[in-house]
């Protein structure tokens, strides 16, 4: 009896997996067309889930089959500390900034007599740059700057009539977020199973790319969000204590830039601490010199190593560069998303390159011969 002939093998997909595997492309781009306007719910809420799950299993331990209500004992926590504090303060923001605009306006806050001051205090051999720079051109920047400072004051107190505005729909977004958090902190281990099962990835690879996902969330929003927070405080009160102007404003511009690795705060207080010495105001550039460099530079380096330790792994110019893109591509949501985009960049050459490693020195193990 001759053998039955062996099947051939199955070299590739057939057709009905490609066309289900079109389908589910398609399928999956109209879903992110549909959620598309919450994007930015999505994302915090995803964020505020990573972040808030380990306080969620320390409670849900403490509650043993009670899912829901742990959940919603974390999100009452998160609401308490996170959402009333930042409406709160960008009330506040909006507020002075309204403040600010109207002095402005009126003519009470005077850039080119303050311009005109500190141009008098310089010593001689800087006036004599001012003057080979071109009395025009300084004119020119002064007014550049008075009418940067008066449009940025302007658009923040807007806001004030913007968020009147779109009020329903910032708390219908801000209701997405948080119904959105309290499933995920509930069921986000269950949802993180199917989703690992369902990428069509290693599960070493799939475990990898998770891992590192995770981790720079944490470490972003630990690592930058805390220490801007720390450091805008630090910046705000300083300021209140010298009598400067607008302290929660600048405060707040502080921490905004100290998301910029390399940068930071010292784009907003090295400009006020040399105006202050070249005004005369000797003793309180001092004392904003030495707060800036012994406190408020200080904040970065000894609490983010503390928050984030060796998390992300990354290089300050790949954080600097990633986060500034991340922004100029997706608004403020990409001083997370930039980051996370790098890390998962480095992650998957990693994963690749690990791959390709143990492949070429794979046929010389096999072989049995020992290297020279």
């Amino acid at each position: 009896m001759p053998p039955s002939p062996t099947p051939p093998a199955k070299t590739s997909m057939s057709l009905e997996d490609a066309g289900f595997l079109v389908l589910v492309i398609l399928i999956t781009l109209a879903f992110g067309w549909v959620v598309e306007p919450f994007f930015g719910a999505i994302l915090w809420g995803l964020v505020a889930a990573i972040l808030f799950t380990p306080l969620n299993n320390r409670i849900r331990s403490l509650m043993p089959g009670r899912r829901n209500s742990a959940a919603a004992i974390t999100l009452l926590i998160i609401v308490s500390l996170v959402i009333i504090p930042a409406i709160v303060l960008g009330a506040a923001l909006v507020q002075e900034a309204s403040t600010l605009y109207n002095q402005i306006k009126g003519g009470q806050i005077d850039f080119a007599h303050y311009f005109q001051q500190f141009q008098s205090a310089l010593p001689d051999w800087a006036q004599r740059w001012v003057r080979r720079f071109g009395q025009n051109n300084f004119a020119a920047a002064r007014e550049m700057l008075g009418s940067g400072v008066a449009n940025g004051a302007r658009a923040v107190a807007s806001q004030a009539f913007l968020i009147g505005q779109s009020a329903f729909g910032f708390f219908i977004a801000l209701g997405v977020m948080l119904y959105l958090t309290f499933f995920l902190l509930r069921d986000g281990d269950r949802l993180l199973i199917r989703l690992e099962r369902a990428v069509p990835l290693h599960r070493g690879q799939r475990l990898a790319l998770a891992d590192q996902f995770v981790k720079v969330i944490r470490a972003t929003m630990k690592g930058s969000v805390v220490v801007a927070i720390v450091q805008g405080l630090i910046g705000g009160i300083v300021f209140w204590g010298l009598g400067i102007g607008g302290a929660l404003l600048w405060g707040v511009l502080m921490g905004f830039f100290s998301l910029l690795p390399a940068i930071g705060t010292g784009l907003i207080w090295v400009p006020v601490a040399i105006y202050l010495f070249a005004t005369g105001a000797y003793l309180k550039g001092a004392i904003l010199v030495g707060c800036g460099v012994l406190v408020i530079g200080m904040v970065d380096n000894v609490l983010r190593p503390i928050l984030v330790g060796r998390d992300t792994r990354m290089p300050d110019y790949v954080v600097l560069i990633s986060t500034l893109g991340g922004i100029e591509a997706f608004g403020i949501n990409g001083f997370v998303i930039g980051p996370v985009i790098a890390a998962l960049f480095i992650a998957t050459w990693n994963i690749m390159t690990d791959a390709r490693t143990v492949q070429t020195i794979s046929p010389d193990s096999s072989s049995g011969k020992s290297p020279d």
